[in-house]
């Protein structure tokens, strides 16, 4: 980890136990970010906090070390059972859920705890044994969960930590009910430690962690941190029949060794891909319909470097962990100002550097004047050089779905007899 945006703090400062000491050694965390720095010395001592952070400032490791902490100097009661779970962290995404897991395992790696994934789209009956089988601390996905929990597969009468990420997006995507549901189920706050992380603590939110929480301790970052200082930024304003010369362009002069190309729709997104393909550049698709398996396969892909472009919706905008992103470009400029910041947040994390490239076309630059007065700041405008304008290769084909044939109809509507 950089030791740029970090607090003179150490995990090592802290009273933790050494198995997780270890593992936190082994995942290269020294000094905490600002975050961990705030969150730790209250939740190591059982106090709850609603943290406000956004991604990439370290709050995934400061809820999981404070989670295994609790659990390990808090022993299970010897009448819990198997099914019973001590922890349950729920996140918005399947993609966080795994990316939250994958980081816990690393953490948790010589604490003996043992860690459960529950989240839709695949692997029912895998992830059902999972839990059936014991598990200390299940992170996973609200729809999932609550399947598991209606069938009893597990129990949450013995929970000693709750972890809410991303608790606006939950608003986002429709999910209070679920967390409600869930929450409402579980032992009352006084008698289990509560975390809660959210981009913004709205009033929808507060009024989320005061209902279900024990008197929640509020953290909120610093305001630089909205936008990372260490992204270069730039706004284009090409027609829109400049802007595939223009990615390719930019993406022939700058070289990334890792992007991001964020599109609004699915449509745009197999232009983008087709193009770029037609002139050398290898990348993926990611949006909302891609099967679960083949996203988790694009994304592995893409960080063993098989492919340095991916072209994505707000599906990759928030809550992934990709390492080592140079370049994000916001092809399509977002509709919300909030994605802004989640979009460019892919790059330069940890204290990294990266750039930033935003196209203000026609169809979007309305959305331009509400991302800069939402991150209190003017984007600096890039004259288009034209020597970005060069001649390109056209196309690859998109491939399509073949057409469903239908049997012919009749007049009135019914089909032909036979058919």
């Amino acid at each position: 980890m950089s030791t740029q945006h970090l607090s003179t703090s150490r995990f090592r400062d802290f009273d933790l136990p050494s198995d997780l000491l270890q593992g936190i050694d082994e995942a290269g965390f020294s000094f905490c970010t600002p975050i961990q720095a705030q969150t730790l010395p209250l939740a190591l001592v059982g106090r709850d906090v609603a943290g406000q952070a956004q991604t990439g400032t370290g709050k995934t490791a400061a809820f999981l070390v404070a989670t295994l902490n609790w659990l390990m100097r808090h022993p299970a009661s010897n009448t819990r059972r198997s099914n019973q779970i001590r922890a349950l962290i729920l996140a918005p995404t399947r993609e966080l859920a795994i990316q939250i897991h994958r980081d816990a395992e690393q953490l948790a790696s010589h604490t003996g705890l043992r860690l459960g994934l529950a989240y839709g789209g695949t692997g029912y009956e895998q992830q059902r044994q999972q839990l059936s089988d014991g598990v200390d601390i299940l992170i996973g996905t609200p729809g999932r969960i609550i399947d598991y929990f209606k069938q009893r597969v597990f129990d949450m009468r013995a929970l000693q930590v709750m972890v809410l990420d991303e608790a606006d997006r939950m608003f986002d995507l429709g999910f209070i009910k679920d967390i409600r549901y869930l929450l409402g189920r579980m032992p009352p706050p006084p008698q289990r430690l509560g975390m809660l992380f959210s981009a913004t603590l709205s009033h929808r939110v507060n009024e989320l962690a005061y209902e279900h929480m024990n008197n929640p301790q509020a953290i909120t970052v610093e305001a630089e941190q909205l936008t990372a200082d260490k992204v270069e930024q730039a706004v284009f304003y090409p027609a829109m029949d400049e802007k595939i010369p223009l990615l390719i362009g930019l993406l022939r002069q700058e070289q990334p060794t890792r992007a991001i190309v964020f599109i609004n729709t699915k449509r745009a997104g197999d232009k983008v891909q087709a193009w770029l393909e037609g002139n050398g550049f290898r990348c993926g698709v990611l949006s909302g319909d891609v099967p679960q398996r083949k996203r988790q396969h694009l994304l592995a892909e893409f960080e063993q470097g098989r492919f340095a472009i991916m072209v994505a919706t707000d599906v990759a905008a928030r809550g992934l962990h990709i390492p080592d992103v140079s370049h994000v470009f916001n092809y399509d400029l977002p509709q919300d100002a909030q994605d802004y910041v989640h979009r460019i947040g892919r790059t330069a994390r940890a204290g990294a550097s990266g750039k930033a490239f935003s196209f203000a076309c026609e169809e979007y630059a309305f959305s331009l004047g509400e991302i800069e007065d939402y991150i209190e700041q003017k984007i600096p405008m890039q004259a288009i050089d034209a020597k970005l304008l060069e001649a390109l290769q056209p196309p690859t084909k998109i491939a399509r779905k073949p057409a469903v044939k239908r049997p012919p109809r009749r007049r009135d509507g019914g089909k032909r007899r036979g058919s």
